[in-house]
This record gives C-alpha cells, sequence and structure tokens, in this order.
C-alpha cells in the first residue's frame, strides 16, 4: 500500500478533493432548490440532468482523449466545472440548473475517465488491486466528509457554492503538476442490449432497477431530507449514511460473493434493502430510524453494482467482459436517469415517503427477479467464477475495465498455483 501511495498520491489527493467538491454540490443543490420555491418536479429533472450528461460523456470522453490529449481534456472539463459551480447561485433557474447539471455531470464523468486511465497506467501488476481500493475508498470517503460542509455558515447564500468551485480548481493543481500524459486508449464497443441480455438477463434487468437506487441516493435524498423538514445538520448526517453503509459493507459482501452463488446474494442484498425502505416509509419520524435505514440501503444497495458485475462476468469468456461492462454501465445510466423523474413523481402524489417507496420498489423487483432466474438457470460453481472486485457506482467504464483485468490476473495466477499442486 505504501507503494501505492508514493506511486498515485497526487492522483488520489486530487480524486479526494474533487469527490468533496462534487459530493457538497449534488447535496446543496438538493437543499436549495426547495427553498428557492422550485417544486419536486422541477428538482427531480435537475437532478436527473447530472445522470443524463454523465451517460453521454462515457462515450465522448474517449475520442476527446484521443484527439487532444488528457491534459487538454482534463484541464478544460475542470475549469468548466469550477465555472458552472459559481454560476448556480447566481441564476436561480430550475432550466438554468437543469443544464448546468448536465454540464457538471458530462465533465466529472471525463475528468473521472481521465483520472482512472493516468491511474491505471501508473499501476504495475503487482499493485493494481490496492490501487482500485484506494481510488474507491477515496471516492467514498470524499462524498461521505462533504456532507460535513453542508453545515458552513452562509448567511450570503454564495459561500457554500463556492467552495465546492475552489474545491475542483485546487484539486488539478497536484495531478497536473505531478504525471505525464499517457498513451491514448480505445474505447470499447459495447454489446448489444439483446446479446448482453441473452447472456446475463439478471446483470442487464438488475443494473437498470440499480441505477433507479443510485440516483435516488446521489440525486433525490438531499430533496427528499429537505421536504421532510430536516435541519441542515440532520441532512447531513443522512445523506452520509448512505455512503458510510456501503464504505463499510462492501468488503463483507464482497467475500461472501466468492464463496456463494452470487444470485442468492443479490436477492438477499436487494431485501435487505428493500425491508431498511419499508421501515424507513412506516417510521420515517424517528430521525434514529432514518439513519439507519439509509446505513443498511447504501450497504446493502451499492455492492449489487459490483455483484451484478461480477455475476454476468461469470458467463462470459474474458474477451467479452469489457464489452458487456460498457453495455451494463449504460443500461444502469438510463436507470439513473429516469430514477428522480419517477422519484419526484412519487414524492408529488404521496409526499416525502415517496422517496423510500420507489427505493423499495425497485428492490422488491430486483430480488424477485433474482430469484425467478435462480429457476431457470443452474447455478455457477464456486469454482468457475471469476473474482469480486468492489467498485464505485461513480465508476467510469476504464475503471471496471482495470478492475477485471486484475480479476482476470489474480484468476490466473491461481490456477497456476493449483496445477502446479
Amino acid at each position: 500500500m505504501l507503494d501505492v501511495l508514493k506511486n498515485s498520491w497526487a492522483l488520489l489527493l486530487g480524486m479526494l478533493l474533487l469527490m468533496l467538491g462534487n459530493g457538497l454540490q449534488g447535496s446543496l443543490l438538493g437543499v436549495r432548490g426547495p427553498e428557492a420555491g422550485f417544486s419536486t418536479g422541477m428538482m427531480s429533472i435537475v437532478m436527473s440532468g447530472y445522470f443524463a450528461g454523465f451517460l453521454i460523456a462515457s462515450r465522448v470522453t474517449p475520442g476527446m482523449i484521443r484527439r487532444v490529449g488528457h491534459v487538454r481534456v482534463f484541464a478544460a472539463l475542470g475549469s468548466l466545472v469550477s465555472a458552472v459551480l459559481i454560476l448556480f447561485p447566481a441564476v436561480v433557474d430550475p432550466f438554468a440548473w437543469t443544464a448546468g447539471r448536465v454540464i457538471i455531470g458530462f465533465c466529472f464523468c471525463g475528468v473521472y475517465v481521465t483520472a482512472e486511465s493516468w491511474l491505471n497506467d501508473s499501476a504495475s501488476n503487482e499493485t493494481r488491486g490496492q490501487t482500485l481500493s484506494a481510488y474507491m475508498i477515496v471516492q467514498m470517503a470524499g462524498v461521505i466528509a462533504a456532507q460535513g460542509l453542508l453545515l458552513v455558515p452562509d448567511e450570503s447564500g454564495f459561500l457554500l457554492f463556492v467552495i465546492p468551485s475552489v474545491l475542483v480548481s485546487v484539486a488539478f493543481a497536484p495531478i497536473l503538476l505531478s504525471i505525464s500524459p499517457t498513451p491514448a486508449f480505445e474505447s470499447t464497443k459495447p454489446m448489444t442490449l439483446r446479446e448482453l441480455y441473452g447472456y446475463s438477463p439478471l446483470g442487464v434487468v438488475g443494473m437498470y432497477l440499480l441505477g433507479g437506487v443510485f440516483a435516488a441516493q446521489f440525486g433525490m435524498a438531499a430533496v427528499y431530507a429537505a421536504e421532510a423538514g430536516l435541519s441542515l445538520a440532520q441532512i447531513s448526517l443522512f445523506i452520509a449514511s448512505f455512503y458510510i453503509g456501503a464504505l463499510v459493507l462492501q468488503y463483507p459482501i464482497g467475500w461472501m460473493s466468492d464463496r456463494m452463488d452470487r444470485r442468492l446474494l443479490i436477492f438477499a442484498s436487494a431485501a435487505i434493502g428493500a425491508v431498511a425502505a419499508l421501515i424507513a416509509m412506516m417510521f420515517g419520524s424517528s430521525f434514529g430510524i432514518l439513519l439507519a435505514a439509509a446505513f443498511a440501503i447504501g450497504g446493502s444497495a451499492n455492492p449489487l453494482y459490483s455483484l451484478l458485475i461480477a455475476h454476468a462476468n461469470d458467463h462470459l469468456d474474458s474477451s467479452d467482459m469489457a464489452s458487456a461492462s460498457a453495455g451494463l454501465l449504460f443500461v444502469n445510466g438510463l436507470g439513473a436517469i429516469a430514477g428522480p423523474l419517477v422519484i419526484g413523481w412519487a414524492m408529488a402524489m404521496v409526499g416525502p415517503p415517496g422517496f423510500f417507496l420507489l427505493i423499495l420498489v425497485l428492490l422488491t423487483l430486483m430480488s424477485c427477479y433474482a430469484l425467478f432466474r435462480m429457476t431457470q438457470r443452474d447455478a455457477i460453481s464456486v469454482e468457475d467464477t471469476g473474482l469480486y472486485t468492489a467498485l464505485s457506482p461513480a465508476a467510469t467504464p476504464i475503471a471496471v475495465e482495470v478492475a477485471q483485468e486484475y480479476a482476470i490476473e489474480v484468476a490466473e495466477e491461481l490456477d497456476d498455483e493449483a496445477a502446479g499442486d
């Protein structure tokens, strides 16, 4: 791990600052929008803009990098993020905020793609797994810490928008001053959705449903909390609880994933998240129960991202994994775009509990579909499955490919060791 920090400290520090800025702006808009008189429906459109921009950038950024290089793309997108963050309090209009969120989502995805390709280039075969783990921990830690910044006093109404702008701007200094550009890479052509569904129906359906759950956590949690009348300190703790749960439970669930039928674990994780959402709907007036429910939902839902990718890979040749993962991430992005819109509609119909109602429905559907798929195909033996590799929901196709390269290398080493014995 010391070698990882020595070789990648600038990237990891830069990503920590970027996640602080990104985590703060998402929560801040969710709080300030209702204060400005935006309806729940308006806020759902605003929040879905981020995921639309993210999805577009995941397809476009590799081509941009091939044309002008990593450094120019990185610097240009970072400057644009910083500028848009300053414009949010200056132009308080739902259409302007939606456009800003699309730009922010596009830019952050592009920045992640660029940083992850640099990170992969700086890692050796021996350190790739540790590097990926450090990257995921930094992402989660940044979002969690960002919620504490919501409590900074802001009488002017501008300061909390200035802070993420400054964080994003400062984040690029250690990265751009300490590393060299890597060679341009080829983007992966995804499988058709029909082909992908043929390989892994549960992977496709589960990733789409999970996109809606992620959008609830990252896009609409602050809107729900504001509508429910929580204080700023409570909103901060509530949102942080989702990510603390994800950070704490990612590895225990991953450990179990390599030792049992992954479909059963997908069913159980989704069911636990659904029960937590039901409890939050019924007893949401208790703040302690809300925190526990958020922890359980985040801790059960976030590992599903890695679980579904690992499950799909179990039915693929290694040469097809990158293409399949690109397709799965695309499906997840479609679900994330739709998620805030449906949650906004549900909250408009039944009030704040509509936030948990949609999570309940999505995770219940996933658990039921996982059970159904278990009746349609025999389980793969544990010895024939690939390794689970923890990934953040903010990961781009580049990080997923790095994770798969590492998992394949480890599996080959284990096979060689077994053959030697």
